[in-house]
């Protein structure tokens, strides 16, 4: 059973949403309408709309008249909006392999911002991170989070597969950072049997070798902690326009934050929770512990 169809490549919201935001802004400050600016274009309301929400690709011409109209005139500004334009064009380009995913929509944008970024902070209170799962973790998590959902043995391999794809960025010519900081509980969660965890230990403790990953337990002692009420990631882009993007899940939505102090009070919030943590040495430790417990 597919919870929704698939979204395709979505990497390129982003940076639509910045650039719309962008737009957004310059019009509020000038007191113009979505209506005055549509008919600067020749265009309909609804374009403005798409646009400001970024929705759709923006041509270089539109830019120019919109900022023009809306009494902006820094060289250096215009360049930077027309180069947000051009990169958010090239990645809708782009064909994700994540297009036939069974992931709800919204995890599949997520999919396609990770294919696309330059970094990830993680933070999971209960499980093993996806992109260090196994596959025989993931099946299982697949099965055991189902109840009912995933019940189609086909469409739970395709979970799998693409969860193992996504792995894909830990290696390579420009790997995929990785700084994720895990609760204590996520090793201890059997997931799968103590065979299925066991191994699950073992492939982590490898991963965390990797030199562009950072892995931190932050142990049961260590009490109350700044990201106790949920788990989420902070995604990162190389293109100095993009501003980090937080997910989060919830137990009935997804929550996403594009704004720059938000994602920086998230920022400072994983930042606080992993100077708490144990270190990459002792975490390794703890982790063979368990390991060896289970």
């Amino acid at each position: 059973m597919n919870r929704s169809a698939p979204m395709g490549s979505r990497a390129s919201t982003v940076l639509g949403r910045r650039l719309g935001g962008e737009l957004l802004r310059l019009r509020d400050a000038a007191g113009r309408t979505q209506q005055q600016a549509a008919d600067v274009l020749d265009a309909t309301n609804s374009k403005i709309v798409k646009m400001e929400r970024g929705l759709v690709p923006m041509r270089d011409v539109d830019i120019r008249a919109l900022c023009e109209f809306y009494g902006l005139d820094d060289p250096k500004a215009h360049t930077r909006l027309l180069n947000l334009a051009r990169l958010d064009r090239e990645r809708r380009k782009a064909k994700g392999w994540w297009q036939d995913s069974p992931h709800p929509g919204t995890f599949s944008e997520y999919i396609a911002l990770e294919d696309v970024a330059s970094r990830v902070r993680a933070w999971e209170l209960s499980l093993i991170p996806g992109l260090f799962q196994t596959a025989e973790y993931a099946r299982a998590l697949a099965v055991s989070e189902g109840a009912g959902v995933w019940e189609d043995p086909d469409e739970i391999e395709r979970l799998v597969e693409i969860r193992m794809r996504r792995q894909e960025r830990l290696h390579g010519e420009h790997p995929l950072e990785v700084y994720a900081v895990v609760w204590e509980a996520a090793l201890r969660q059997l997931i799968g049997g103590p065979d299925i965890m066991r191994a699950q230990l073992e492939h982590l403790l490898k991963v965390a070798k990797l030199p562009n990953v950072r892995l931190q337990v932050l142990p049961f002692r260590a009490g109350g902690h700044p990201c106790i009420t949920g788990p989420f990631t902070i995604i990162s882009f190389a293109e100095s326009e993009a501003l980090d993007v937080v997910h989060a899940d919830t137990v009935m939505s997804t929550v996403w934050v594009e704004n720059e102090g938000e994602s920086a009070e998230h920022g400072a919030f994983f930042d606080r929770t992993a100077r708490l943590s144990l270190a990459q040495h002792d975490s390794a430790q703890l982790i063979n512990s368990i390991c060896q417990e289970t």
